[in-house]
């Protein structure tokens, strides 16, 4: 039995239900304990694929932007809800990431907060949020970053 397996919402039918189907008639065990479905994401109104060649890859990314502020863009949306990749998007969290190592090194305690929210079906819009409110007030935020794997 896999405790985790993950895929794109559009695999959920009939790739995942036949995997299940096929994996569960063969060992009579259950296939998977938590299912974690990723949805779409879209630019300029299409799916992101690789047969319409509109794919952001994060080496490109890299090459202008501090990988921490790419992993920021991208876990700012919830990993069930879709969204559109847009131009705003790496200049909005490359500010947001200035303005978190700016915060103070004493620790106010969001942590606790941060972990609530990704203990929550791992809500990283919220996680964010309370950081960036933290950051807003001048709070400690780094242990909080840590935690959602940006690191210092």
């Amino acid at each position: 039995t896999i405790d985790l397996h993950g895929g794109g919402s559009d695999l959920i039918f009939p790739h995942h239900e036949c995997e299940r189907a096929q994996s569960e008639a063969a060992t009579g065990e259950p296939f998977v304990k938590h299912w974690m479905h990723v949805a779409m994401v879209y630019m300029d109104g299409h799916k992101m694929s690789k047969s319409l060649g509109n794919l952001v890859f994060v080496d490109a990314l890299r090459k202008e932007w501090d990988p921490r502020a790419i992993r920021l863009g991208i876990i700012e949306h919830h990993y069930r809800r879709e969204w559109e990749w847009e131009a705003t998007l790496m200049p909005r969290n490359a500010a947001r990431l200035a303005s978190w190592l700016e915060c103070s090194h004493e620790e106010s305690g969001v942590v606790d907060d941060v972990r609530a929210a990704l203990d929550d079906d791992l809500d990283t819009p919220a996680a964010l949020a309370l950081i960036d409110e933290a950051a807003a007030k001048g709070l400690g935020v780094h242990e909080a970053m840590q935690l959602i794997g940006v690191h210092l």
